[in-house]
């Protein structure tokens, strides 16, 4: 029922943030971060639970420890890249927005770069 609890906080924002926008339009940014961040908080422990599982699996599959720590980051780039952009599409930033979009591809580019060549060695191998 955690779901009916998240749905429950973030249509409460959405409430908020309607009344707001009448007298306060300006606050109505601040709502939605703080909804989202109310969220992520409240999602936390099921990310330590599967940031567990994984690392179990990873070393039961003697995968490197270095890969799995990769894709981790990435995803949480990825998970945080898409609350920023959210937020800034929201207050009608789609020029920061697309910055944001941009920078954090690159930097997922980069991080990917050690996995990324390790397939190209595997595959190097295979090959005759």
């Amino acid at each position: 029922m955690e779901i009916v609890k998240i749905i429950s906080i973030g249509l409460i924002g959405l409430i908020i943030i309607i009344l707001l926008k009448q007298y306060k339009p300006e606050y109505a940014i601040y709502i939605s971060i703080l909804t989202g961040m109310l969220i992520l908080l409240f999602v936390m422990d099921r990310l330590t639970g599967i940031i567990q599982l994984i690392q179990s699996i990873s070393n039961k599959a003697n995968i490197n420890n270095q890969f799995i720590s990769i894709l981790l980051k990435i995803t949480g780039i990825a998970f945080l890249s898409e609350f920023a952009i959210s937020i800034c599409k929201d207050s009608g930033e789609s020029a920061v927005a697309s910055k944001i979009e941009i920078g954090t591809k690159m930097i997922i580019i980069s991080m990917s770069i050690p996995i990324i060549s390790s397939l190209l060695e595997i595959i190097l191998k295979i090959l005759p």
